[in-house]
């Protein structure tokens, strides 16, 4: 998705209407599309402003962020329960379906991550490694 054009051009748009062109004569004074021009001064007349909405963002987290106490309380009894098992208790229960990958952005908003271990990434005898810790929370 592209950036808004600028207020500037866009009260130029605005104020070429209400000065008696039309949508598609100011569209085509100032180069931009007709459609964008109808549509600011439609925002204009219905609410008085023109102005860009904000664009991107996070608008879905609120829906998994509601089962959050239970998600965090299912992790404190069971440190190393697996995104799966985590999506299978909150459809038990609620219900509610969560992908893997939403779980996963839950639980890194949250600083809940797999601890890696440094004992696992050098060489050695397998039976000499211990066993993952499982999730802990960690700041920053």
């Amino acid at each position: 998705m592209g950036r808004p054009l600028s207020g500037d051009l866009r009260s130029r748009v605005v104020e070429a209407v209400k000065a008696g062109l039309s949508g598609r004569e100011a569209a085509e004074r100032f180069g931009v599309s007709v459609a964008s021009a109808v549509r600011w001064v439609a925002a204009w007349r219905r609410t008085g402003r023109f102005a860009a909405k904000p664009q991107g963002g996070d608008r879905r987290s609120s829906r998994i962020e509601a089962f959050g106490p239970d998600i965090l309380a299912a992790l404190n009894a069971k440190v190393d329960m697996t995104l799966d098992e985590l999506a299978a208790m909150l459809r038990e229960r609620y219900g509610a379906r969560f992908a893997r990958s939403t779980i996963w952005r839950f639980l890194d908003r949250h600083a809940m991550t797999v601890k890696k271990n440094g004992a696992r990434s050098r060489a050695g005898q397998a039976r000499r490694r211990s066993a993952a810790r499982g999730v802990v929370r960690h700041s920053g």
